[in-house]
């Protein structure tokens, strides 16, 4: 069992800069995939970005390649979000994700979730 909790969020103009930060509790961390998803009010939950169970690999949504980073600690358990350059279109809940598929862009795809949260880019 792996439980996420996000923090992070909150309001920037655009251009400025942001991390997330994605807490995870349980033993198996290290032995899982994690993502970063987004939801805007009224549009699906998309996919954002990746990385593999040692960070070796990390894959990105084409609207946020060049401009985030998708990183990872194990040994704090924890998961990153680096988002740079941000545009009002960024504005959106941002979940972390779990699972034991890498490159997975499906929300299916991962097993546990955070609650969330919000990041607001002002113009």
């Amino acid at each position: 069992q792996v439980q996420l909790v996000e923090s992070g969020g909150g309001l920037v103009q655009a251009g400025g800069s942001l991390r997330l930060s994605c807490a995870a509790s349980g033993r198996t961390f290290s032995g899982y995939a994690m993502g970063w998803f987004r939801q805007a009010p009224g549009k699906e939950r998309e996919f954002v970005a990746a990385i593999s169970w040692s960070g070796g690999s990390t894959y990105y949504a084409d609207s946020v390649k060049g401009r985030f980073t998708i990183s990872r600690d194990n040994a704090k358990k924890t998961g990153y979000l680096q988002m740079n350059s941000l545009k009002p279109e960024d504005t959106a809940v941002y979940y972390c994700a779990a699972g034991i598929y890498y490159s997975g862009i499906l929300p299916d795809l991962y097993a546990y979730w955070g609650q969330g949260t919000q990041v607001t880019v002002s113009s």
